[in-house]
């Protein structure tokens, strides 16, 4: 969801940003003027020995990880491991210090723009706990998001209904769904479905889904991690799956798993890991850091 943060309540809350900005045109086209032709061989993400606090508490203490355009990662590890921290920096939460460290996407510092910047550039965070939004309809929220970040074409005619209807189904939404408040009375199950149907429909360059599975049964995990697989698999976008749990990383096979203990990344595998932490849990892990 693309988002900013403001100062409400000498607190940082995350707010919806739904209107299109005339000064922002298609990342396509941005990329295409630029010349940048991306390929497996070279890195969508890529973040390199990051520390960082909050209040002056060291949180993160050298981060490394690469994602490849195509490529479906995950943070696994337990609560204050450091992993909902990592997605904050990504995005630009001001509550955040990057102490040091480099944070790339395509090959362009993201720790140098705004939060606003970061989300046009293609940065797409899908909240753990999305805000409802009463007064706003999901239908005109979906074509505003589309149009602030693909351009206005992209949100109008044949097209764009046909792959919201298509993208809808994919998800079991109900077409009724398109005339509700966004978030507004929502289940947790209908939230996450959500969640994934904005990911689906804006085509974001970099997806980071801050623990997607939460509040799903077995068929809202199975459904939410075929619209995942759908909006990354086979294209030039990468995604970044945080959880504490193996369920949804049985239906999305992720490139990599990386397990956060402390703030540091301290073993790196593939979707095999989900199953082994799933059995020994993480203190197996205490102490060891990836070389």
């Amino acid at each position: 969801m693309l988002l900013h943060f403001r100062m409400t309540n000498n607190n940082y809350n995350p707010l919806l940003i739904y209107q299109a900005n005339k000064h922002l045109f298609k990342r396509g086209d941005v990329h295409e003027r630029l010349g940048i032709n991306m390929s497996n061989d070279s890195e969508l993400l890529k973040i390199q020995d990051l520390y960082a606090c909050i209040d002056d508490t060291s949180i993160l203490k050298g981060i490394n990880l690469e994602i490849k355009p195509g490529e479906i990662h995950a943070i696994m590890g337990r609560n204050g491991s450091g992993k909902t921290t990592t997605a904050n920096i990504i995005m630009g939460h001001p509550d955040y210090e990057v102490e040091s460290g480099t944070v790339e996407l395509n090959g362009k510092d993201l720790l140098e723009m705004e939060t606003w910047e970061r989300a046009r550039e293609g940065v797409f965070l899908s909240f753990q706990y999305p805000q409802a939004v009463p007064g706003l309809q999901v239908g005109n929220f979906l074509r505003k998001s589309v149009a602030a970040t693909l351009g206005e074409e992209a949100a109008k005619g044949k097209e764009f209904r046909k792959k919201l209807k298509e993208s809808m189904k994919e998800l079991d939404i109900p077409s009724s769904f398109l005339g509700r408040y966004v978030n507004d009375g929502f289940s947790g199950g209908e939230k996450k479905r959500f969640e994934i149907l904005q990911l689906m429909l804006m085509k974001p360059k970099l997806a980071i889904l801050d623990e997607t599975d939460s509040g799903l049964d077995i068929d809202g995990i199975r459904t939410v991690a075929k619209g995942i697989n759908a909006a990354i698999r086979g294209t030039e976008s990468g995604a970044l799956i945080i959880t504490h749990y193996s369920r949804i990383l049985e239906h999305v096979k992720p490139d990599k798993i990386h397990v956060l203990i402390s703030g540091k990344i301290v073993k790196t595998g593939g979707p095999d890991l989900a199953l082994e932490l799933e059995e020994k849990g993480y203190d197996w892990l205490e102490g060891k850091s990836e070389s």
